[in-house]
């Protein structure tokens, strides 16, 4: 017994003794110098703005996958490629439309003061005379006790909505964007009601970005799974908010009125009086897209089919023949160097000289400027069980500004990953804090969203708002400046006077918080209250 006992000590030692994973090396494989060149390479001119289903797609692809071979990593699809097919519909609007009211008409000008797609797969869709109605915010909200529809049928008609949530007190997260108030869900509520159109009145705070970003992102050829479920609207628009108080006020009503009596449980839809007719002109094509993945074995025979996955889209929005002068979308920013960050942590796992005992997917996505398609894609087709997949962690946009005390967690408060972030931070002499924009969205607008949706838990952050040796208020400052400049146009180049220290802490910071899920003994959960806690646990449930 003693030598049994001592033979057990022994082995009991050795095995705490045992060096742990050199996390050094692979963090000082990753670097500001390689996230550089990463951006600079995918934003060059030579990608032509990464559109999907153009030749800055297939130039993406074989960047991406060379990047992967390189570092050893195994294809992330089990055919042995590192691709996964994602079906698109490319779809580009000519839209006329007006609105009469009584002997008045009311004129649009398309991708002027108004924007009008329809994403049927039809070469032609006609609204005739569809009578109008202002919905308020369009929203249905049981767990809020709100229902901007009180009964109304309105099959065939045309919905005006205003963007974000009812600004009320104590509802809707008060401040923070829930979902309703995004306008991908005003469109699906049009679609569930029976409506033929929505036509969204545009407010740049409201929405967190100037109508421009709307013509630039709508007024080029947008894009669908294909097939599509479910149909979507005959058209979805939007108009500027000078020319929804013109049209409001032909139909004798006043925007500021209407805005107040809509940010109330007792609102009632207000017919317009109004008729809407549309046409629309589609040029459809069939898009053959392309995720691209790659992965990591895990290192324990019982883990290595449970995963994390980082994300990070390497489409951009493109190139636009009809501007003048500078036509490509660079996309530096958004999201060449979210791309960058995927391409540098997988760099870093790949140095390490025992691998995690989970495995790691790296997870480069297409078609998030056309609505989260190819995360959405690969979360409805998982390659790998989505019960079986830990958490997602996200990257859209790096911090070009420098280092931070903080770094803001979108949709703070959700999960268990939190607690791992707050622990790493911790190590950096950095903390947690919540998103000082919450009003935007930002937990809705990205591709872990998707995932999301699914049940899986996700991790998405920013860049901090406490820079180190900058006044108070820099972020904010730096952020508008960002939005307002170069935000979804040509704009968003490298620049020469970006300031990568932050990054690259943040990068080792994604690294370590996926390094612990995959060697944990228990996987991220969502925190009770959040929305997405049921559809997890029947998930993991039905595994069982």
């Amino acid at each position: 017994m003693r030598r049994t006992a001592l033979t057990f000590a022994i082995l009991l030692l050795a095995a705490c003794s045992a060096p742990a994973p050199n996390t050094k090396e692979a963090k000082a494989a990753m670097s500001a110098d390689g996230l550089l060149a990463h951006t600079k390479t995918l934003a060059s001119d030579e990608f032509e703005g990464r559109g999907p289903g153009t030749p800055g797609e297939e130039k993406t692809v074989k960047y991406l996958e060379g990047q992967f071979r390189a570092l050893g990593l195994a294809p992330g699809n089990p055919d042995g490629s590192y691709v996964q097919n994602v079906p698109l519909a490319g779809i580009r609007s000519a839209t006329k439309g007006s609105i009469r009211v009584g002997a008045k008409t009311v004129s649009l000008t398309h991708l002027q003061d108004f924007v009008g797609v329809s994403e049927r797969l039809d070469e032609t869709i006609a609204v005739k005379d569809s009578e109008m109605v202002f919905v308020g915010y369009g929203v249905v909200a049981p767990e809020y006790q709100w229902d901007d529809y009180k009964g109304l049928d309105v099959k065939g008609k045309t919905l005006v909505m205003l963007i974000n949530d009812p600004p009320v007190p104590g509802l809707f997260k008060d401040k923070a964007m829930t979902y309703y108030g995004r306008w991908t869900y005003k469109y699906e509520i049009g679609v569930a009601k029976g409506a033929d159109a929505v036509i969204i009145i545009h407010e740049t705070e409201a929405a967190a970005y100037p109508f421009e970003v709307v013509i630039g992102s709508w007024g080029q050829e947008n894009f669908d799974l294909d097939p599509q479920v479910t149909p979507p609207l005959k058209l979805q628009g939007w108009v500027s908010l000078d020319k929804g108080k013109e049209l409001l006020k032909a139909a004798g009503q006043d925007f500021d009125a209407l805005k107040k009596q809509a940010a109330s449980r007792d609102f009632k839809p207000v017919p317009l009086g109004a008729k809407a007719s549309f046409e629309v002109k589609n040029q459809v094509r069939k898009v053959q897209s392309r995720n691209v993945l790659a992965k990591l074995e895990g290192s324990d025979p019982k883990l290595k089919d449970e995963y994390l996955i980082y994300t990070a889209h390497w489409d951009h929005l493109g190139r636009n023949a009809d501007l003048k002068g500078d036509q490509i979308f660079n996309g530096a920013i958004d999201n060449a160097s979210g791309t960058a960050t995927l391409l540098e942590l997988a760099k870093g796992f790949s140095k390490l000289t025992t691998r995690p005992k989970r495995s790691i997917l790296f997870l480069s996505v297409t078609a998030e400027e056309k609505g989260l398609l190819g995360a959405r894609y690969y979360a409805e087709h998982p390659l790998y069980p989505l019960a079986k997949t830990a958490a997602n962690i996200n990257f859209d946009g790096i911090n070009q500004w420098g280092r931070t005390k903080d770094i803001v967690v979108i949709g703070r408060g959700n999960t268990t990953l939190d607690e791992v972030l707050a622990e790493a931070a911790k190590e950096q002499d950095r903390v947690l804090i919540g998103d000082p924009e919450s009003e935007k969205g930002y937990y809705y607008r990205s591709d872990h969203f998707e995932f999301a949706k699914q049940g899986v838990p996700a991790l998405y952050t920013d860049s901090g708002d406490q820079y180190i040796g900058k006044p108070e208020g820099y972020a904010k400052t730096k952020r508008d400046e960002y939005t307002t400049k170069d935000y979804h146009k040509v704009t968003d180049e490298v620049k020469a006077d970006w300031d990568l220290a932050g990054a690259v802490e943040d990068l080792h910071l994604f690294f370590e918080v996926g390094f612990r899920v995959a060697q944990a003994e228990k996987i991220p959960e969502w925190k009770p209250g959040t929305e997405f806690k049921a559809r997890r646990e029947a998930m993991l449930g039905a595994q069982r």
